[in-house]
């Protein structure tokens, strides 16, 4: 499981230091993709098969719009000897991903913010929304 939160920086080749704890778990080789929240989205071989299998079992008709947004920008990537990846510039652009970054585990997956959305995201947040959605799913 993914968790915690870490700020880096994307050096100017557009490679990015993947912490330890989540490179453990990723293995070698690991999948980037776009998230509908202006962020990056990164999966594990075994949790992108899952992830990627619901997609496609949907109707072709339901699921077009969907697979163009994720599987168009998706890349697989493995950290090189120092723990870094690749983030291809159409994904940086995505994500409005410049300089400050922060990667957050959010249980199966993890997303990569650059620093000021994350930032804008945590602020927006409101507790007892989140309190009244846990709360009518049973917690």
């Amino acid at each position: 499981m993914f968790l915690g939160e870490y700020s880096h920086t994307i050096d100017t080749k557009g490679r990015l230091f993947m912490p330890s704890k989540f490179r453990e778990e990723l293995k070698d080789t690991f999948f980037v993709t776009k998230s509908v929240d202006t962020c990056l989205a990164v999966y594990s071989s075994e949790e992108w098969t899952r992830f990627t299998d619901k997609i496609n079992a949907l109707p072709e008709i339901q699921s077009r719009k969907i697979r163009r947004f994720l599987f168009s920008a998706a890349t697989e990537v493995s950290p090189d000897l120092q723990g870094r990846i690749l983030l291809p510039s159409n994904l940086r652009e995505y994500a409005k991903l410049e300089k400050a970054v922060t990667v957050v585990g959010v249980g199966d997956h993890i997303e990569i913010w650059s620093e000021e959305s994350f930032k804008n995201e945590l602020s927006s947040e409101d507790v007892s929304d989140i309190e009244q959605t846990l709360i009518s799913l049973g917690f």
